[in-house]
């Protein structure tokens, strides 16, 4: 059950059933249950099969299956950012500090005897993770708050980024690059990176493919993480960042050269 549910967090995230939702579907199944629908209830409103529903559940569960008008839009911005930084060969890539906030789930249990441990209870810590071509800057974990804040993430995460990458060079040039979350397009974070000389880099919706972090980082990492048990959230974060400190330079290169490969394959496939 707890591998079913490991599953289910690393697909959906927040939106992926409760604990208590999974056992009692194993419970169902042991008692020799094979259907998937509901129970007939007395009562209960009867909801058509229309394409409105199909369409909405698509949109909701299935992202990848874009408009062509999100195809084309995904397309000019592999473009603008390929004509931008020549293919990925200009001295500008390594201005590009590309920033993510994710979720480490930890599974909190007790060793059994076999050191299989039970989970008695799953949480999570946000991170926020920024790195370059030439490396990891700095991994932030969300304390003594339960949401991500554009007011977190610009005086706490930003501001620690931009002060450690301009003690050596105070005019370094800053290219940040992060996807379209909330707290990264709100106007706080906005006005925030205009009073700190920072460019903005932005990001197509529906583009985890086109995200360094996302399709490198946090996968990479989560591998990396993979069957382990933490008794903390902070005991998690730690390893976190442990295991993103570990990778050595040249994954951080291969890294940002794959990713202008994938905005020229994009632009190949249509927006695909």
């Amino acid at each position: 059950m707890h591998q079913c549910l490991a599953e289910l967090l690393s697909v959906f995230g927040i939106e992926a059933p409760h604990q208590s939702t999974i056992s009692r579907w194993y419970g169902e199944l042991k008692r020799g249950r094979v259907s998937l629908s509901d129970d007939p209830r007395v009562g209960a409103p009867k909801t058509a099969v229309t394409q409105e529903n199909v369409d909405a559940l698509v949109s909701r569960w299935i992202p990848h299956l874009l408009t062509e008008e999100q195809k084309t839009a995904r397309v000019n911005w592999c473009q603008k950012t390929l004509d931008r930084f020549n293919f990925g060969n200009s001295k500008n890539v390594y201005s590009i500090v590309s920033g993510f906030t994710s979720a480490v789930w930890v599974f909190q249990g007790e060793e059994s005897p076999t050191k299989v441990i039970r989970s008695r209870s799953v949480s999570n810590k946000s991170v926020a993770t920024f790195v370059s071509k030439a490396g990891h800057i700095a991994t932030i974990p969300l304390n003594e708050q339960r949401t991500v804040t554009a007011d977190w993430y610009t005086t706490i995460c930003l501001s620690k980024v931009i002060t450690e990458l301009r003690k050596i060079n105070p005019e370094r040039r800053i290219i940040l690059h992060q996807d379209n979350a909330s707290s990264h397009t709100a106007q706080k974070t906005r006005q925030y990176l205009t009073e700190e000389n920072v460019e903005l880099l932005d990001h197509p919706s529906y583009s985890l493919d086109l995200s360094p972090n996302d399709f490198f980082t946090f996968p990479k990492i989560k591998s990396r993480l993979r069957g382990q048990r933490f008794q903390s959230p902070e005991e998690a974060v730690d390893a976190f960042k442990n295991a993103v400190l570990d990778l050595p330079a040249n994954e951080w290169n291969k890294c940002f050269e794959n990713w202008f490969e994938r905005l020229q394959m994009c632009i190949n496939l249509r927006g695909e």
